[in-house]
């Protein structure tokens, strides 16, 4: 059992308030339940509209402390989430052509496109465009498509084939590429902040006026399977 205690001191009259003082932790084991206890003092008599503001700061601390607990009991649920069971849709593969008619930037869809084990080899019209984000991409077939413009945020594309893609002008951002195949792939004025491209084949990709953070982009240039050329348009040191 782990318990926090958070006194919050308040002077007589005066509405600004103290930080919290103090914080005693105490667990016996990372995954046990979680009791958070926050209290407040008042010294004396409070104004009103005082003791509000302090109720609402005392709220707002308990908030924080509590998320920072769950955090630290399970700190790493993302990288153990299953991916659900392949659909069992009939023609599954064809609602790459459809994509999600909500879904944007923001990785929200209306319904999950499932394309794992699709082959799209060669698809010139019906990816163009499309709106994919948070699709589950693994062990699919690109080589060859026009995928440019596309939204793919959030998509789970890892193992994936995308020999000589088209990628002009996508929004990729927080991707996962991991030991996808992009030989030849073409990254031009693409968006990939936040993707990860660990162990993915990357002979011969051309990344010409990506977008794409400084931490990131550190990542990508780590990737020993990166051409010269490669290299030089990413500004790889």
């Amino acid at each position: 059992m782990a318990t926090i205690f958070v006194p919050i001191s308040q002077k007589l009259s005066s509405p600004v308030y103290s930080l919290p003082e103090r914080r005693r932790v105490s667990a016996s084991g990372l995954h046990s339940p979680i009791r958070i206890s926050c209290s407040g003092t008042t010294d004396g008599a409070v104004r009103k509209e005082s003791l509000t503001h302090f109720k609402e700061l005392r709220s707002l601390a308990c908030g924080i402390l509590a998320a920072w607990a769950v955090t630290a009991a399970s700190p790493v649920v993302a990288a153990t989430q299953r991916l659900p069971p392949l659909s069992t849709e009939p023609n599954r593969c064809e609602r790459a052509f459809v994509g999600n008619t909500i879904g944007q930037a923001n990785g929200v869809y209306d319904k999950v496109v499932d394309l794992r084990f699709c082959d799209y080899t060669n698809e010139k019209n019906n990816l163009k465009g499309k709106s994919l984000a948070a699709a589950l991409m693994s062990d699919a077939k690109f080589d060859g498509a026009d995928m440019s413009e596309v939204v793919m945020s959030k998509a789970y594309a890892v193992g994936a084939s995308f020999k000589g893609t088209d990628f002009s002008n996508a929004v990729l951002d927080r991707v996962n590429f991991g030991k996808a195949n992009l030989q030849g792939a073409l990254f031009k004025n693409t968006v990939l902040s936040g993707s990860t491209f660990e162990e993915a084949q990357l002979e011969d990709a051309v990344f010409e006026d990506t977008i794409i953070g400084y931490i990131d982009l550190q990542k990508l240039c780590t990737n020993t399977t990166l051409s010269d050329e490669g290299r030089s348009f990413l500004g790889c040191r």
